[in-house]
């Protein structure tokens, strides 16, 4: 995304840039070979969207426990199962919260509204 203004979230600037990794790094770690990541600000809005592998929606609030993984293919890969739930973490310090939903036809979108 491209602005002719700046783009400006308020909040602590080391706690944001955790909370923006560790939605990156989840995105492209647990996506397809060959797959895509967007990451998209709008407003105040983040979306990180990757096309990985289908997450059932009721399976969603596993994924922001801390240590908690989907399926053993999680388990396998590298990391502690912490990013969503620091994500999360992150996001309600700052007076948001962060969601999921599945996308279609697989992977996962994760949004951040700042206030």
């Amino acid at each position: 995304m491209t602005s002719d203004r700046p783009l400006t979230v308020l909040g602590d600037p080391l706690l944001l840039r955790h909370l923006l990794t560790n939605l990156i790094r989840n995105a492209i770690q647990y996506n397809h070979p060959g797959g895509r990541v967007r990451v998209r600000l709008e407003g105040h809005t983040l979306t990180v969207t990757n096309t990985g592998p289908t997450v059932p929606a009721d399976r969603i609030p596993d994924l922001f426990e801390p240590f908690r993984r989907l399926t053993q293919d999680r388990v396998g890969t590298t990391g502690h199962g912490l990013g969503p739930a620091i994500v999360r973490s992150i996001a309600e310090a700052h007076g948001t919260e962060a969601t999921a939903e599945p996308g279609r036809p697989g992977g996962l979108t994760v949004t951040v509204r700042f206030p």
